[in-house]
């Protein structure tokens, strides 16, 4: 047993550490550009990788169900704090719950705290740039749990500009009646307007609840205008532009809501529905490795170096919309304020599988997406396009031009492949891997992507 419980993992499961290394070979010699990705800190992977996995802690700070905790609270408690500070908020008027697992659970504790099972909310629509936790359903099948257990309805983008139709918005909530609207989105690359979505959930009495699992970095550092002088509720995941570990946060509004015309001071009554929705509601034990890892996550947002680092994300950002741009491609809403671009792709006569599954063949990871106006979800004629996880590994705008170069590059040869295998997505994928002529040409332009990759180092740890 002793033997065992003390070994390496290269000594003790040889056949998962090759993988493992394989996959960091993978990370190494590649362009990461799925717009929800990010490599972390070495930081935050020693926290996730400590003692602090061992731990049972069921409950908040000095309500656990299980004793042994002194430390584990006081770790629980340093994250809310620094949770607090990373985005300038006043403990007196906001408090947050650190436990979440991830983003999906920790929006659906929001809905589960505020609202009855049944009760209405209205989040933009999957295929125009929302999420599927903001109640996504089709004609045939409630896909996301949420539109299962609440009642959805969507609000939408024009279809010409790709913006949000905020007038449009606020017609379908004076029929629809909101409980919650949700300001959020997933591949969105715009700023939202927080103070029309407050004006519009003001005339329903709806909680305003926003959604910056995508931004929250951004906001971190003051690049992007934040939600939380408008909102009742934040959420967010820690892994993507705030880089840190696989987990979420939820914010929540204390104090006075509303002051009556008689002067009578209208609290918020939100702290204990959330986190009482979070546990015992939805969740048993907290992750104490991943809450530390979100504390020294928090701790590095106020560094100046973090804000010039988001700051960089924004201008690999554009600097990629607009060499894409100039190349004749169509970018959604005309271009991006954020980390990420979503590539209209119905003028190349390729779609966005094609387009994917080229991209990874030459070591480019993406993913295919919806653009405005699509009819399915799963035949997309778009891909997103994130830069946090590039900005990381330290590529700047003049690197971003050689990133485009590649991109156009495999678009190109993908429509060479159309031209030999028809529209049949399957037929495209098996001239990718045996047409003689293609094979090569695939090679070769993989290669000089995994050259220029290299240079790159990964931050973490250099083993694995």
């Amino acid at each position: 047993m002793t033997s065992i419980i003390n070994q390496n993992l290269w000594d003790s499961d040889y056949e998962l550490f090759d993988l493992i290394k394989k996959e960091k070979k993978r990370q190494e010699t590649g362009l990461e550009m799925i717009a929800s990705e990010n490599f972390t800190s070495l930081s935050v992977l020693q926290c996730l990788s400590s003692c602090l996995h061992n731990k049972y802690s069921e409950g908040l700070p000095g309500q656990r169900y299980y004793g042994g905790n002194e430390y584990i609270d006081q770790i629980e408690l340093l994250a809310q704090k620094r949770a607090l500070e990373a985005f300038n908020l006043n403990p007196e008027e906001w408090g947050c719950n650190v436990q979440p697992y991830s983003g999906s659970p920790a929006n659906f504790a929001v809905y589960t705290g505020l609202i009855e099972p049944h009760g209405r909310i209205m989040g933009l629509d999957l295929p125009d740039g929302g999420h599927l936790t903001h109640g996504f359903f089709t004609g045939n099948k409630k896909i996301s749990a949420t539109s299962i257990f609440f009642e959805s309805m969507p609000y939408k983008v024009n279809p010409e500009t790709g913006l949000i139709d905020y007038d449009k918005l606020a017609d379908t909530a004076n029929l629809f009646k909101p409980k919650i609207i949700i300001a959020g989105i997933s591949c969105y690359s715009r700023c939202l307007d927080y103070k029309r979505f407050r004006e519009i959930a003001d005339e329903h009495n709806a909680y305003l609840f926003s959604d910056m699992a995508h931004v929250s970095g951004l906001v971190a550092a003051g690049v992007i205008p934040s939600p939380f002088e408008y909102s009742d509720v934040v959420s967010t995941t820690t892994h993507k532009t705030l880089r840190g570990p696989r987990a979420g946060v939820i914010f929540f509004r204390k104090g006075v809501r509303s002051v009556t015309k008689s002067g009578e001071k209208i609290l918020y009554d939100i702290e204990n529905k959330i986190n009482q929705a979070v546990f015992p509601g939805l969740q048993g034990g907290p992750h104490n490795h991943a809450i530390a890892a979100i504390a020294t996550t928090m701790k590095q947002v106020k560094s100046p170096e973090y804000i010039g680092y988001q700051k960089q994300v924004v201008a690999n950002a554009q600097r990629l919309s607009a060499g894409l741009q100039k190349l004749g491609y169509k970018i959604s809403t005309g271009g991006t304020d954020v980390h990420l671009i979503l590539v209209d792709l119905r003028t190349t006569g390729i779609s966005g599988a094609k387009a994917e599954r080229m991209l990874e063949d030459i070591s480019i990871a993406c993913n295919k997406n919806t653009v405005p106006g699509d009819k399915s979800a799963l035949n997309p004629s778009g891909i997103r396009l994130g830069t946090p996880a590039l900005t990381t590994r330290g590529l700047k705008e003049a690197d971003i031009d050689r990133v485009v170069h590649f991109i156009h590059s495999g678009i190109e040869l993908a429509k060479e492949v159309t031209a030999i295998s028809g529209p049949k997505l399957v037929e495209y994928k098996r001239i990718l891997e045996t047409h003689e002529t293609i094979k090569p040409k695939v090679a070769a332009l993989r290669n000089k992507v995994e050259e220029f990759a290299s240079q790159f180092p990964l931050p973490g740890l250099k083993e694995y």
